[in-house]
């Protein structure tokens, strides 16, 4: 499908008022102008997602993304880009009025090993650290939400200790980070059976013991729906210490739609209840190449297609 003729459907899929010969002068507008409609919620996409319409160059995927409606990204790997690349991406949404959306507190490379569980003084040194690079990676790029991982379990303690080994760590990131304004989000994961924090209801204790608004959760509603299920009922319980969410069907991990959650409702529910922050668009790609990502984009004005 040719640019020009996605951008166009596009356009009548978001339902812009835009009169043709204005579509097609937006258009011609390449990176300039808005071209779609932006969606209800703020849904961020990453680096990557749209590469095969905007090329490698993640600035060139941001002004795409941004012509087609979306309004925020996020970016995992940030702390490992070069100041001056963070800066750039932080110019260019600030240009485009978009959001920054979570980057990732790396105090440890993939796949992560014992960190805050057990408590040892060589960890909390370098999270404390990375806590305060982290301040200089958001002012840069203009991020407010970073996403914090404790690690494994460790099996020579018991599981109260490992949590308040875990709270200690938090207190000491929110005691640098608060006074930025910068919100550490927990993110429970599902990728294997060591990761510590699994379920809504274990970072939320957590983030009540730290009663800090700098430690939040970050529901991942993929994660969620495979480690505890009934997504809208655990939101509405966690609800008040949830400060993002990210987004990603089950299973496969790719665009609403394409698996077993009806994200039409969810995202509806969220909004009615107020949130007015990033949804992070944290999946692949369910289809490959040009095809791939108009799929994705036509899924999330679907997704999107509700009334309040």
């Amino acid at each position: 499908m040719q640019r020009r003729k996605f951008m166009q459907q596009s356009l009548l899929a978001g339902g812009s008022l835009l009169s043709l010969s204005e579509t097609m002068a937006a258009v011609k507008k390449t990176h300039t102008a808005t071209a779609a409609q932006p969606f209800q919620c703020n849904y961020a996409f990453h680096d990557g997602m749209f590469r095969n319409h905007a090329g490698n160059d993640f600035i060139d995927q941001i002004k795409f993304g941004h012509e087609m409606g979306f309004r925020a990204i996020e970016d995992n790997g940030m702390m490992s880009r070069t100041p001056e690349m963070q800066q750039k991406i932080g110019d260019t949404l600030a240009k485009l009025g978009m959001t920054m959306g979570v980057f990732v507190n790396q105090f440890d490379k993939w796949p992560l090993q014992i960190s805050m569980t057990g408590g040892k003084k060589e960890w909390k040194d370098k999270f404390i650290q990375y806590c305060k690079d982290s301040v200089e990676v958001a002012k840069r790029c203009n991020a407010k939400w970073i996403t914090v991982v404790p690690g494994n379990y460790d099996r020579t303690l018991p599981e109260a200790y490992q949590t308040a080994n875990v709270i200690e760590f938090m207190r000491r990131g929110a005691e640098i980070l608060e006074p930025h304004g910068l919100v550490m989000v927990m993110e429970p994961l599902s990728d294997t059976p060591e990761l510590f924090l699994r379920l809504s209801s274990q970072t939320y204790t957590i983030c009540k013991a730290v009663n800090s608004p700098s430690c939040k959760i970050l529901f991942d509603m993929y994660h969620m729906q495979r480690n505890e299920g009934n997504i809208i009922s655990n939101i509405d319980r966690a609800w008040d210490e949830i400060a993002y969410f990210q987004i990603g069907d089950n299973p496969g991990r790719k665009e609403p739609g394409t698996g077993e959650m009806n994200y039409q409702n969810i995202f509806k529910h969220i909004l009615k209840k107020g949130y007015k922050g990033v949804y992070g668009m944290e999946h692949g790609n369910a289809k490959p190449g040009k095809e791939g990502e108009e799929a994705l984009i036509n899924a999330y004005r679907t997704a999107d297609s509700f009334s309040v």
